[in-house]
């Protein structure tokens, strides 16, 4: 999770920093840590929320109220209305160029330079989806096309996923939200997109139980009876020929009946009209992927009410 000094909040956000100052001192609703040098830092969910209550403001609330209603309830309403915008998903094209120029000759330290450098100034989920999974896709692709060595398409996704464990492992634990169990099935070994719809569901408040690649399916069932997850989402990256499809749509269907089953990934949109009579759902983009968690999160809300 980042963390961001006062100057670019003002910058993320659009606040002036005596705004932000005020909000923190006398209602309370950012609690800066301090750095070594006494720097207030900030962390993404702080950016996210002053985000979210300028927003709130402009729709006509007020601060006091808003300030009122308190940080964790503010901040359970902004799981539920904060959608993805087209803005939030689009590649940084240029950045990209950069980074893969990098990679031959290697230039290993100016690489991880230059992607750490801007990983750290935006909001971490803005970075999977505007840097780190374009990279993925990039690299992937120019493996195929034969430019890229075997080994450098590993260095790349083993930096990427330290990254998203490394971030993960700084969430707090998620006691009572939806149980939410992500894996790529059996035969499936990409697992960074996986990966990034993990932090996903672990930023909006879900308990997240990750399993990771090439999960046989018996565990996968078993897995689901020891948990009753109230969503399965798998990910499905690799080309199936039709007959593989089709195995894999009969072996899902029995687990569909018992918990709700969701499919994402390249190789998923590729069943296309294949699930149409199926209780699994397609989760096509990021777009979906948070509608069908904010419809989770509203259901779990609901029942607490």
């Amino acid at each position: 999770m980042n963390k961001h000094r006062i100057h670019r909040v003002a910058k993320l956000t659009g606040l002036s920093k005596d705004v932000i100052r005020v909000w923190e001192r006398r209602y309370g609703l950012v609690t800066p840590s301090r750095s070594s040098n006494r720097y207030r830092e900030y962390s993404d969910e702080d950016v996210a929320l002053l985000r979210f209550v300028k927003a709130q403001m402009e729709l006509g609330e007020t601060i006091g109220g808003l300030a009122t209603e308190g940080r964790n309830s503010l901040v359970a309403r902004m799981r539920l209305a904060t959608p993805l915008t087209t803005e939030d998903q689009k590649p940084h094209d240029n950045l990209l160029d950069d980074l893969v120029g990098l990679l031959d000759p290697m230039d290993k330290a100016g690489f991880e330079r230059k992607l750490n450098g801007a990983v750290a100034v935006i909001p971490f989920e803005e970075a999977i989806q505007r840097i780190l999974l374009p990279l993925q896709r990039r690299i992937g692709d120019l493996w195929h096309e034969g430019r890229l060595s075997t080994g450098v398409e590993h260095y790349v996704t083993k930096l990427i996923q330290q990254k998203l464990f490394s971030v993960m492992n700084q969430l707090p634990v998620n006691e009572f939200g939806p149980r939410v169990l992500i894996a790529c099935p059996e035969g499936e070994t990409h697992e960074i997109g996986a990966q990034a719809v993990a932090y996903t569901a672990a930023t909006r408040g879900c308990q997240v139980y990750y399993l990771g690649p090439n999960l046989p399916h018996a565990d996968l069932v078993a897995f689901c009876e020891k948990i009753s997850p109230d969503l399965v989402l798998l990910s499905l990256t690799e080309a199936k020929s039709e007959a593989a499809m089709f195995q894999q749509l009969k072996d899902l269907e029995p687990l569909a009946t018992r918990w709700p089953v969701a499919v994402g990934g390249q190789g998923a949109r590729a069943f296309g009209d294949l699930l149409r009579d199926t209780k699994i759902e397609l989760l096509e983009d990021l777009t979906a992927l948070h509608s069908r968690l904010m419809i989770l999160l509203s259901m779990r809300h609901r029942v607490y009410q």
